[in-house]
């Protein structure tokens, strides 16, 4: 007597999970048509950690550098993003193609061993259809498990990419800021020297002299005329040591004083420099003509520009506080060479 075949309305879910147990996991058993469609995945490898930038490599080579990095991993996010994107369908193509293997697979095996009525080769051709859906579904299953884990991976590798786009931005900002001010730095070193490279004529500013703020008296000659009896710096009393700042080649003098006192111009100029430099702190070089050039750093403020005509007593800026106590830091430069600036304050 014969059999009629059961008609399955088993959840999806139990059909696959069924499937799945009664299938064998020897991969030897795939379907030809699953190892073809393996070999389209590609596995996505690891990028290696942004490299450190070399310490003896220029700013500007580094910050290339960097770029390209980022730009690869740009690249690299981009094409993850689509084949993740292009996954998704894949995933659902196989999954909707694992549910109706599954309840092929099914309904085959709840007819058991029959219909015996056909006789041995019915049997035969039934237990041979039955073992062909079997290896069919395995390899749908197998191929939609391979296409998931390839998901994880390509999300991994976006949460990586994410990452170390962070850590390289974060660099490029770092490394922006320092080459910023390396050429601030720059900057301000050559407008120091050029401050000391031209020179206006013969000036018809007067010295005023004395550390009382007497009025200034009347010269016949510029700066040079006036040794002995320049401005002093600041008013009032003041204790004066030798010093000298680094990078320089002759002597200073330190001037102490009330924080936030007057610095005053101890003949008539023009301003050249008036910024922050290295040791010297917020300064201000006025040219005196015949390339006379005072000095005043360790200031607090600076009330005065580049290109500022100022004339004898005019106040530069007011005395700072570099850590030392306040003081203002003066010297005198003829051109380039610093010359002792005590005999030209009439000590």
């Amino acid at each position: 007597m014969t059999r009629r075949l059961l008609r399955s309305k088993a959840p999806a879910a139990v059909v696959v999970a069924l499937a799945a147990a009664m299938i064998s996991p020897s991969a030897g058993n795939a379907a030809p048509g699953a190892r073809d469609r393996d070999r389209d995945l590609v596995p996505v490898s690891p990028l290696p950690s942004a490299p450190a930038p070399a310490a003896t490599q220029s700013p500007v080579l580094a910050l290339a550098a960097l770029d390209r990095r980022i730009a690869d991993l740009d690249a690299e996010e981009e094409v993850s993003k689509r084949e993740l994107t292009e996954l998704g369908g894949k995933i659902a193509a196989a999954r909707a193609r694992s549910l109706a293997r599954g309840r092929a697979f099914y309904r085959l095996t709840r007819a058991g061993m029959l219909p015996v009525g056909g006789g041995f080769n019915e049997l035969v051709t039934h237990a041979l259809r039955v073992e062909r859906s079997r290896r069919t579904l395995a390899a749908d299953l197998a191929s939609e498990k391979k296409l998931r884990e390839h998901g994880v991976v390509l999300s991994h590798a976006l949460e990586r990419i994410a990452r170390d786009r962070v850590a390289l931005a974060s660099q490029r900002t770092a490394m922006d800021a320092a080459r910023l001010a390396v050429e601030d730095e720059a900057r301000r070193q050559q407008a120091f020297d050029r401050a000391f490279e031209t020179s206006s004529g013969s000036t018809e500013y007067v010295a005023v002299y004395g550390g009382n703020g007497a009025a200034p008296a009347a010269l016949p000659g510029g700066f040079a005329s006036s040794k002995g009896r320049l401005l002093f710096p600041l008013a009032g009393r003041s204790e004066v040591r030798p010093a000298r700042r680094e990078g320089t080649d002759g002597p200073g003098l330190e001037i102490t004083g009330t924080l936030g006192a007057p610095v005053r111009a101890v003949f008539g100029g023009r301003v050249a420099f008036a910024d922050r430099y290295g040791p010297y702190g917020r300064l201000v070089i006025v040219d005196h003509g015949d390339h006379y050039y005072t000095v005043s750093g360790n200031l607090a403020a600076m009330d005065v520009k580049v290109g500022d005509e100022v004339s004898a007593g005019e106040r530069l800026g007011t005395v700072g506080d570099e850590g030392r106590g306040p003081m203002v830091y003066f010297e005198i430069r003829h051109a380039t060479q610093t010359v002792t600036p005590g005999p030209w304050l009439g000590f």
